[in-house]
Order: structure tokens, then sequence, then C-alpha cells
């Protein structure tokens, strides 16, 4: 479980650090900076996958993604220093991202690179990696508790009480998650690489008439809905084969009483919704289901997976639902943190309320301070202890 997250010179993130639990609610005004955040945790995730350079480039590039505000005394990120040879010290900007989990932390250090005649001059470089080992409620990055040690195109490895050179010629572009993968050797890279790999988003799903979700679909096995939702049909009926089909009918008559699912297997394969509701003598398909019933049954699909991951992100889940359904939706997903990570970014009170009044809910509420995001009611010492590794070179 990711406990603690940390965002530096991100967008409206100058400096933000946010502890965290089983159940994570995020939550602030309009332009607060939970998309913000959000699109940050979408970064981490993409290190894994290799595609941070691109996601930052579709971003409008990194320069664009860099904080833009004030630097105060009271208030500012310390940015990193290199020296240049015959010339004083230079300050460079470092958009970085990290997070500490159970077992191991992680974090990523990305900047500009040197220019170049190159035609991708303008690719953000990856100039520092590290993983170190967590210990009890301690997120600070030590050089002693360091396993992973990126710096440039140099990657080094903690084999016992020595450091062992694993590269000496990483491309910039390139995560240690991509380049170095060895069960043997770097066992911690291949831990935290799955499990990130595993985390799991779920944005705006469609529900307009030409949704794949309203369409029928072929059908095969389906442990993890789909990030826009075009197998639902088949996602519903793996849960009632081998989920919780009972939780399906509770979640089901919880936000329409009397009301029943069903999929429909066809003769070429394809799976169907059929939604039975009391009082009608056929069942509507999914062309017929209003937006706010869809989206429903995509939010009962995901949060009800039989392959739970370690995180399960829901960005406005409240959207297209009528207040009436928030109180079930809740249910839902106090009742899916029970078995993973949930993340909830929202903004709708009657949601927000129902999560709340849950023991474990984590509760963020974000707010603006010139420009910059700031966690309400966080103190200096209310904030978890971080410490980045040096920005790089």
């Amino acid at each position: 479980m990711i406990n603690c997250l940390s965002v530096s010179n991100y967008r409206s993130l100058l400096k933000l650090v946010i502890p965290l639990g089983k159940l994570n609610l995020i939550t602030g005004a309009n332009a607060s900076g939970k998309s913000n955040l959000y699109k940050a945790l979408r970064l981490l995730a993409e290190t894994a996958q290799g595609g941070v350079v691109n996601a930052l480039a579709k971003e409008g590039g990194l320069e664009s993604t860099f904080w833009a505000g004030p630097e105060t005394l009271s208030n500012s990120m310390k940015r990193a220093e290199v020296p240049i040879q015959g010339g004083p010290r230079q300050k460079v900007k470092r958009l970085r991202l990290g997070f500490s989990s159970d077992n191991f932390s992680y974090s990523i250090s990305l900047g500009l690179p040197k220019p170049s005649d190159s035609a991708f001059s303008l690719d953000p470089e990856i100039k520092r990696e590290c993983i170190w080992g967590s210990y009890g409620d301690s997120n600070a990055y030590r050089p002693a508790a360091s396993l992973i040690d990126r710096d440039s195109s140099l990657v080094k490895v903690r084999e016992g009480r020595e450091w062992q050179v694993m590269s000496q010629g990483i491309a910039s572009f390139d995560s240690i998650f991509s380049q170095i993968s060895d069960p043997d050797r770097t066992p911690e890279v291949v831990a935290l690489r799955d499990n990130i790999r595993n985390w799991r988003f779920y944005d705006h799903f469609r529900s307009d008439v030409d949704a794949p979700a309203r369409q029928a679909q072929l059908g095969t096995r389906t442990p993890v809905l789909h990030h826009d939702g075009r197998d639902l049909a088949a996602a519903l009926q793996t849960i009632i084969e081998i989920g919780d089909s009972n939780a399906l009918a509770d979640a089901i008559s919880d936000a329409f009483p009397g009301a029943q699912l069903g999929v429909a297997i066809r003769e070429d394969g394809r799976f169907a919704i059929e939604f039975y509701q009391h009082g009608l003598l056929r069942p509507l398909s999914g062309q017929e289901l209003s937006d706010g019933t869809l989206r429903y049954l995509l939010w009962v699909a995901a949060l009800l997976t039989p392959r739970p991951p370690p995180l399960m992100v829901l960005n406005e889940p409240e959207t297209s639902l009528h207040p009436d359904l928030l109180p079930a939706l809740s249910r839902l997903i106090i009742n899916a943190s029970e078995r993973t990570q949930v993340w909830v970014v929202s903004h709708a009170s009657r949601l927000i309320s129902a999560l709340e009044r849950h023991d474990e809910c984590n509760s963020v509420c974000l707010e603006k301070r010139l420009g910059e995001t700031c966690v309400l009611g966080q103190g200096m010492l209310d904030e978890p202890h971080w410490i980045w590794p040096d920005a790089g070179k």
C-alpha cells in the first residue's frame, strides 16, 4: 500500500506531500489542483510502462508543466544546483515525483536536456531515479537505505554493503523499470514495476449513444474492466461466475430497488446487458439505459472486480449520476477499499459526506495559496517527513 505521495514542481504542485490510507478522498474547490494531483499520479504510473516522456510530450512538453508561480522564502521549493566548470553554480529546474509504500520507496527526477542538434532536443530526460527501503514510519530518503541509484546514465545496485555498477549507458528517456529488471540482482525493481503496472485508473466513462458499453460485444472472461468500459457485459458476467455474485445483486438492488441485472449470451458469442425493472414486461437493453444507470453499472463492474489491483483511482465518479445514487456508490467504494487501496477525486458533496463518515477515510482537501496547491489545514508538523535524493546532473 502507498502511504505517502510527494510531488515537486509540477504545475500548481510546487511542494506537496500527502499521507495516504486504504481509502483516500481528494476534494477541493474548482482549480484547487485536484486534476493536477491526479495527472501527477498518472505520470508516476507511466514510469513503469515506459511512457513518462511521451506522456509529458502530450501535456505540451516538460517546460510547460513546471511551476510558473513565485518562489518565496517561506514557501518554496529549493531547486537543485549543479556546478558549471569555470563558472558559478547555476539553478536548474526539475520535476520530481515520488511515493513510499510498505516495503519500498521510489522517486524520479526529470529535467530538460542539454542543447543539441537532435530533432528530439525538447524531450525531457530522466536525471535521477532511486529506490530505497521503507522502514517504519519513515519515508525519507537516506543514502544508507538506498537499494537502486540511477544518476544520469549510470545505474548502481547495492549488493550487500557494496555498490555494483549495473549499467553505464542507460538512455536518458528510459526508466530503470524498462531497462534494469533482473529478478535475481534487482528484485526491488521487478516488484515495484509489477505493482505500479497493476494500478488502475478510471476516468470519465463514455455514456453517449455510441458508447461501446451500450453495444453488444464479443465476450471473453474479463476479471478487469477496461478503462473505457467497452467490455462491461463480459465483466459483469465474469463477476457472476467467478466473483461475488451476491454483492453484485446487492449493489443493483441498493441503487434500484426491485431491479435485477442479466447478461444475454447470443449465438455469435456477443454479450449484451439486460436490465430488469419492476413493472416492465421486458428487460431494457444497453441502448435504452439512461446515462446515470449505465455509469452506475460501469462502477459496479469496476469496483467488484474479481482481481483487485494494488491501487484503484476513481476520478469524479459522480459524473452523470443522480444524487440519490451517490450513497449506494459510496457503499460500493467503501467495500472495495477493504480489498484494495482506493483513491477518489470528487467534488460531489453528498458522496464526500458519505465517504467521510467511514472511519478509515483519509480525506484530503486541497486549496490554492498564491497559485500553489496546498493541503487545507496541513501545517509543517503535519506533513509526512520526506527527503528527496539529489535532483541529478
